[in-house]
């Protein structure tokens, strides 16, 4: 098929063209995928579909038609090549889908039927041509971070560490607060956000964890940057307890303690080459207990024993405590048997002897626990 011929945009001027003479941009940041891949437009799609809804977007179209409320903004950059989509990349991929129906089967994507008179108002769309990234940078992130279309924790983060690198080229004294303060967000949280890029991209350089190794569909950015935040995580892996208020810097995990960030990342997000599930179910409490882990060699031992949470946390709490719970959740187990019994209806002897040791081990304990209380009295 020969190359579409673009249509010669003048800069910040709104022009209408086809979608053929448009690509994807593969910088995207709603992109979750590792730093050594350059994906394809099929991968970007199955991405902004997986990430960003896109099914609302397809049916929305399907039934009303494209809607032309806003321009995308484009790039030139390469003059063999169409045109870089920089804003509204969702939208070229719905129209992608909605053109092509075998090529959405084949990237597994449902898409609406589209009456033939609604299928002519994607023959063109509207675009402006913008000179540099740089230049739309304000207006994407401002509306993507806080705006009425808001990026998810890990698009915002990649937008504004890549902004702060290539602004940090051409000033070396560049800093985030600047940036936080176009994008409109709190400092802290952006520095928080690129800090944590900063980690996962040490990782993926030293082969110990790619965004791609996740066990899961979806990646829970946040698990890591609000960890990273909490002081045993800091200690755990060496850096210091006012790290992110620093000027980001690459490399922030001391070399003798990357085999520690490969532990915690593997434990946060799964590790899917070896069949490893992440540990974490919900952030809270999950990585505030992962956190109480890491300070006690004897739970993270646990953990990494028996890779289960619950049972390595409580190894951090002091032997009363653990004890005084597990007595309480036995009377709890036990009444609920209690209350119940009358579904036993005598067959199962295996029951019956569970009761009995049950009974024996309730005798022991309360025997011991007797004596020890008479021997303080």
């Amino acid at each position: 098929m020969p190359k579409p011929v673009k249509t010669p945009l003048e800069l910040n001027e709104p022009t209408l063209i086809e979608p053929n003479q448009l690509r994807l941009d593969s910088q995207n940041p709603r992109l979750i995928l590792s730093s050594r891949k350059t994906p394809g437009e099929d991968t970007i799609i199955q991405q902004l579909h997986l990430e960003d809804e896109l099914d609302e977007l397809l049916s929305s179209i399907a039934a009303n038609g494209y809607l032309d409320f806003e321009p995308l903004v484009v790039l030139d950059e390469d003059p063999s090549a169409p045109y870089t989509v920089l804003e509204g990349n969702r939208r070229l991929a719905a129209i992608r889908l909605l053109t092509d129906r075998e090529r959405a089967e084949t990237l597994g994507i449902n898409v609406p039927e589209m009456d033939k008179l609604l299928r002519t108002t994607m023959e063109k769309v509207r675009v402006i041509r913008v000179e540099s990234r740089a230049e739309a940078r304000t207006f994407i992130a401002f509306k993507h971070i806080n705006g009425p279309h808001r990026w998810n924790s890990y698009a915002k983060a990649q937008y504004a560490a890549r902004w702060f690198k290539e602004t940090r080229d051409d000033n070396p004294d560049a800093t985030l607060d600047a940036i936080a303060d176009r994008i409109g967000d709190k400092h802290a949280t952006i520095k928080r956000m690129v800090a944590a890029i900063l980690v996962l991209e040490q990782a993926d350089r030293n082969g110990i964890f790619t965004v791609d190794d996740r066990s899961t569909k979806r990646f829970p950015f946040s698990h890591l940057y609000t960890a990273l935040s909490r002081k045993e995580y800091m200690s755990y892996l060496g850096i210091d307890d006012s790290w992110s208020a620093w000027v980001p810097t690459e490399d922030p995990i001391p070399q003798n303690r990357l085999t520690r960030l490969e532990e915690v990342l593997h434990w946060i997000f799964g590790y899917k080459p070896d069949g490893l599930d992440s540990i974490i179910s919900s952030q809270n409490p999950d990585i505030k207990r992962l956190g109480e882990v890491l300070t006690s060699t004897v739970a993270i031992a646990t953990l990494n024993d028996r890779r289960d949470l619950e049972i390595a946390w409580e190894q951090t709490r002091p032997a009363d405590t653990r004890f005084s719970s597990a007595l309480i959740t036995a009377r709890r187990a036990i009444n609920d048997a209690v209350s119940s019994v009358h579904a036993f209806d005598g067959a199962d002897r295996g029951l019956l002897d569970v009761a009995s040791e049950i009974k024996e081990q309730a005798d022991l304990l309360h025997d011991r626990m007797r004596k020890k209380s008479e021997a303080k009295g």
